[in-house]
């Protein structure tokens, strides 16, 4: 039997039932946050414990932005235990508006894309066996609430095989009442600073 995850109760104000408005309100939340260096502290622990018991050798991660967490100082200690572990920021495909992963490494050349985003400039491509995916939000079940672009429901429906999935974002996202729309792919695994909320490979 699967515990529910222990996440805190979403506090006042009431959070907008409207998507759009949500993701304002919870990035605007994000980016207030006075204690977010600490948390963000905690979420590196919990990331590289958690990352222990993973076995992929090749992880497809995010540049933060808007007040995300960073969890590139993490990843790149987990690469260091081993030359064949290799990292990936996102490359958008512009005609096909899903998401390639190159190579990143601390001080490889980088570049802006379209959207004003940092990402690795003329690296390697190479297909992630575990994807890190931000959270604006996030519900019961793996239910990711995202900035609205579709990328990242695009990018997992195109690859084969599909990567172990986990969500990265703070504990204020949880939103106990959010849904699945019919596009959506439920994450695998869900972490926030207080700990792994849930995890498929785990709670099976």
């Amino acid at each position: 039997m699967t515990t529910p995850p222990a996440f805190p109760a979403f506090q006042l104000p009431e959070p907008p039932r409207d998507k759009k408005t949500l993701r304002k309100q919870l990035q605007a939340e994000r980016m207030g946050m006075s204690d977010r260096h600490q948390r963000s502290v905690h979420l590196q622990e919990v990331l590289m414990v958690w990352l222990l018991s993973r076995k992929e050798k090749t992880i497809g991660a995010f540049w933060s932005i808007k007040g995300e967490f960073d969890a590139l100082p993490a990843l790149y200690r987990w690469s260091e235990s081993d030359p064949e572990r290799r990292i990936g920021l996102p490359v958008i495909d512009k005609l096909t508006k899903q998401l390639r992963f190159h190579v990143w490494y601390p001080g490889c050349p980088m570049e802006e894309d379209a959207y004003g985003i940092l990402k690795p400039k003329d690296t390697e491509e190479f297909h992630p066996e575990l994807l890190l995916v931000p959270c604006v939000g996030f519900g019961p079940g793996g239910v990711r609430l995202g900035y609205g672009g579709g990328f990242y429901d695009r990018t997992l429906a195109s690859l084969n095989p599909m990567p172990y999935t986990a969500g990265i974002g703070y504990a204020h996202g949880y939103i106990p009442w959010l849904e699945a729309e019919p596009h959506d792919v439920p994450l695998d695994a869900m972490l926030t600073e207080d700990g792994t909320g849930w995890d498929r490979d785990r709670d099976a």
